[in-house]
């Protein structure tokens, strides 16, 4: 029955829908207060039918922040929704508190209202959806929207930066429908093509040079984009930022999560009509999206019944009209100075290992990351503000992962020992590691540190993630977070060494007798509970045990006249 349903909808797909549409530029919010109303809705994505949607002010998809870097901004998110969300602010550097994450649950009918300064490059960031267990089935319903900076040494350059006119954002989807024309996930089946939420898009664009900020907000798949007439274009700015000077290419490969910003000179073109392309044919086999996934037995099931792997395949038409008074007709050639930090600052190295649940399934998972699966109340990384430290990459499965980092940017320091490729070179928060190859990365812990909530570090690949391809970090201030002091009239306590793989010893002085001891987990639950203490000065906790699992711990003490609690964190 399955391969029945599978063929039916992907000649649905195929044969319903041919008329091209022109493609929708989302709307813009600016200004230092925004207001995110997270609502249901429906959409006639094909004729005759309504399909269930989410979106953000509408019914589908979001609109486009666009912010200053240095404003401090408060976005107000209600949740209009009857289940549980998240808004993440991807790529934007924020206190982890304000990151949006799984610790940063929006319930219905609530209103989360993070405030934070701008301190990002002027780049293009997205926010979306990023609960525990649930960010595929949110994004692909259409919680995603664009985040614009800008900074003054974007401002200086001369480039297009009209907003819809010679500046366009562009994001590139595939998504699954079943029979009834509803959104499906964890499908191989994401046969339907938008970009804007547009299906069979086109767009008017003048003839001089034109800016496209390009998205993969596709749950799965990796695009090697290029234009139908192989035209080369300019690459700008990445995930991150603007590049010290532009490159020349003629294919850009994209992997979910990451985002580009291409220049291409339409001088003299008035009246003609080309295509942006997917040239998924030149994808190396194991990349989402490439001819095949997995060696003999172990792949992907019914990965080689959807028409667009592998395929080459238009995107968006693009109709050149006429150019535009003042229009920008020259491409610069240097941008902007931004330097990695140097090996020679370097903390820390870390390895991490991408690994198959069972040695059977490698390319259909599910995944792990050094042999962990995320847990709520689970600390994997423990770091330190200001530390500079190597991230080593390393992908033991039969399929690709493009691997994204919370608040802080990297730069790419080698691919199986080699340099990045030059586009690559600048400031990234996502990068793709395919089968069998190993990728290091220098990044700095900086600005913000918390002893309690954490940061994620996860493979983008949204159905990878909602099963647990994922881990959290923390990022701790050494001045204060090593030793945890609390002092009131009747209760002193100290705990040292905090974090800590083999034992916290309590120490400190009461009044009064000790009466209860609780350790709770970061959910609340009790882990133990120790006898009255009638002098006090110091308790130890073995933590070496594998009772414990690595997380946040709460231990609290009372005396009869206070209560006093001191966080503890097991490596």
């Amino acid at each position: 029955m399955r391969h029945i349903i599978l063929t039916s909808i992907l000649i649905f797909s195929v044969t319903i829908g041919l008329a091209q549409n022109p493609v929708i530029i989302p709307p813009v919010l600016s200004g230092t207060n925004f207001n995110l109303n997270i609502q249901s809705g429906t959409q006639s994505f094909y004729p005759g039918t309504n399909t269930p949607t989410y979106g953000i002010n509408g019914p589908f998809l979001a609109p486009t922040l666009i912010v200053n870097k240095g404003d401090s901004i408060t976005l107000n998110v209600t949740n209009n929704l009857n289940i549980s969300t998240t808004i993440h602010w991807h790529g934007m550097h924020v206190a982890p508190q304000n990151d949006g994450g799984p610790h940063q649950i929006i319930s219905p009918s609530t209103t989360w209202s993070p405030s934070f300064k701008v301190r990002n490059n002027a780049a293009t960031y997205w926010y979306h959806p990023h609960g525990d267990g649930k960010t595929d089935l949110h994004v692909s319903k259409g919680i995603a929207g664009f985040l614009i900076v800008k900074d003054s040494a974007e401002a200086a350059i001369t480039l297009p930066r009209t907003y819809g006119v010679d500046d366009f954002p562009l994001v590139v989807q595939t998504k699954a429908f079943d029979v009834l024309t509803q959104i499906a996930i964890a499908t191989e089946d994401d046969t339907a093509l938008f970009v804007n939420g547009t299906l069979n898009p086109y767009l008017n664009v003048p003839a001089q040079v034109v800016r496209l900020r390009l998205l993969n907000g596709s749950s799965m798949r990796t695009y090697q984009f290029g234009f139908s007439s192989n035209m080369s274009f300019k690459i700008i700015g990445g995930d991150g930022g603007l590049l010290d000077s532009s490159i020349t290419a003629d294919r850009i490969r994209m992997s979910p999560g990451e985002r580009y910003e291409i220049l291409v000179d339409l001088q003299g073109m008035t009246g003609q009509t080309f295509f942006l392309r997917n040239f998924g044919s030149e994808l190396p086999i194991g990349i989402y999206g490439s001819s095949a996934v997995g060696i003999g037995a172990d792949t992907i099931p019914y990965y080689s019944l959807n028409f667009r792997n592998g395929a080459d395949y238009d995107v968006l038409q693009l109709v050149v009209g006429p150019p535009l008074p003042n229009g920008v007709t020259t491409i610069p050639t240097s941008l902007i100075s931004d330097t990695a930090w140097n090996i020679s600052s370097v903390n820390t190295n870390r390895t991490f290992y991408l690994n198959a649940d069972s040695m059977n399934h490698r390319a259909e998972g599910p995944f792990n990351i050094n042999g962990d699966k995320f847990d709520m109340g689970s600390i994997d990384v423990t770091t330190y503000l200001n530390n500079v430290e190597i991230w080593k990459w390393v992908n033991n499965t039969l399929i690709a992962h493009p691997i994204h980092i919370h608040d802080m940017h990297f730069y790419i320091l080698s691919i199986n020992g080699n340099p990045p490729p030059a586009h690559e070179s600048g400031r990234k928060d996502v990068v793709l590691v395919l089968p069998g190859d190993s990728i290091e990365f220098i990044t700095r812990f900086e600005t913000f540190s918390d002893a309690m909530v954490p940061y994620m570090y996860h493979c983008h690949l949204l159905h990878h993630e909602d099963d647990g391809m994922m881990g959290s970090f923390l990022v701790l201030d050494t001045l204060s977070s090593s030793i945890q002091v609390i002092k009131n009239s009747s209760l002193y306590l100290k705990a040292f060494p905090n974090p800590s793989k083999e034992e916290w010893n309590i120490t400190g002085t009461s009044k009064y007798p000790i009466n209860t001891i609780t350790l709770f987990d970061i959910t609340g639950r009790v882990v133990t509970s120790l006898p009255e203490i009638t002098n006090f000065n110091e308790i130890n906790l073995q933590v070496s045990n594998n009772r414990l699992s690595k997380g946040i711990y709460v231990l609290q003490l009372e005396n009869g006249e206070s209560v006093q609690s001191i966080r503890l964190i097991k490596n």
